[in-house]
């Protein structure tokens, strides 16, 4: 058996800035928050993450505040083991609930007083049914009202028909997994190129993350890289932040914190500009200077 012998020159360890912001994590803790049996997918058991197992991870990496977002797979709209987690985490971490469409303004004031900043709408697992019902137009009325972020899920095709209707949408809006583009249909997409058209608005940032959502090849999934840099060059770091996707649901394989941190810093190799987006602009967006 031949040994693995260490690299003449051992790789540099990324070390994040002060203030670093890992901005879409989940938690999941199925034994005191039961999954519901109505959400399309439910995490096996190696893919569970309470928040003392998601602090862990956030300490050993150096990153100092955490946006937890809940999830469509196992808990949908009930943000209770996301709100447990919001308390245990503390000043640390800010919070993005899914909501019914209906959900009167006093619900969702009282969210933003347990650390939510925002609302996420999970167009991926909903299509885009939500965009001619006035109930989704009076819930976004009610987020401007309460200063909450809208947080959009979207891949592909679907940002054709999103981005004119979030142009005229007064309120912030963050976006997930770099609107999750197709591979095979490059920086020309008309879909991908409306995503960047929404840069000039002021009002969008961008989530660097989530890669494995849409590449097509396996890890370091750099396929997404023209797309990342793209989005650079349109949003610039002061409407970009990052995330993890942490614990890495549905990834078909063992997946691990530090190469996200790692292919991050590969991509983005200036020390401002990184800092910008890991630490900067998401103490901004979410509400971590308040």
């Amino acid at each position: 058996m031949t040994a693995l012998r260490p690299a003449s020159r051992p790789p540099r360890v990324f070390t994040p800035p002060p203030g670093a912001t890992d901005t879409h994590v989940h938690v999941f803790d199925p034994a005191r928050f039961p999954f519901r049996a109505d959400t399309p997918y439910q995490p096996v058991s190696y893919e569970h993450g309470a928040a003392t197992d998601l602090a862990a991870v956030l300490d050993a990496a150096g990153v100092e505040r955490v946006v937890l977002v809940n999830p469509t797979s196992g808990y949908g709209d009930d943000n209770a083991c996301m709100l447990d987690a919001l308390r245990k985490l503390g000043p640390r971490a800010r919070g993005i609930a899914r909501v019914a469409l209906d959900t009167p303004l006093r619900e969702l004031a009282s969210l933003a007083r347990r650390g939510v900043v925002g609302v996420r709408v999970d167009f991926v697992a909903g299509g885009l049914a939500a965009l001619s019902d006035p109930v989704f137009d009076a819930l976004l009325a009610r987020l401007v009202d309460v200063d909450l972020l809208l947080d959009v899920q979207a891949q592909g095709a679907q940002w054709t028909e999103l981005a004119p209707r979030l142009r005229q949408y007064p309120g912030r809006i963050v976006v997930d997994h770099m609107g999750r583009p197709d591979p095979a249909r490059g920086l020309r997409d008309p879909a991908f190129r409306a995503l960047l058209s929404l840069a000039d608005s002021g009002r969008v940032t961008v989530k660097l993350s989530g890669a494995m959502r849409a590449s097509k090849r396996g890890p370091p999934h750099n396929d997404l890289d023209p797309f990342a840099r793209a989005l650079l060059r349109a949003y610039t770091p002061a409407a970009l932040v990052w995330g993890s996707d942490w614990p890495f649901l549905r990834t078909g394989g063992r997946t691990d914190y530090g190469p996200f941190l790692a292919r991050f810093e590969a991509l983005v190799s200036d020390a401002r500009m990184r800092r910008a987006i890991l630490a900067t602009t998401p103490g901004r967006v979410f509400g971590f200077e308040r």
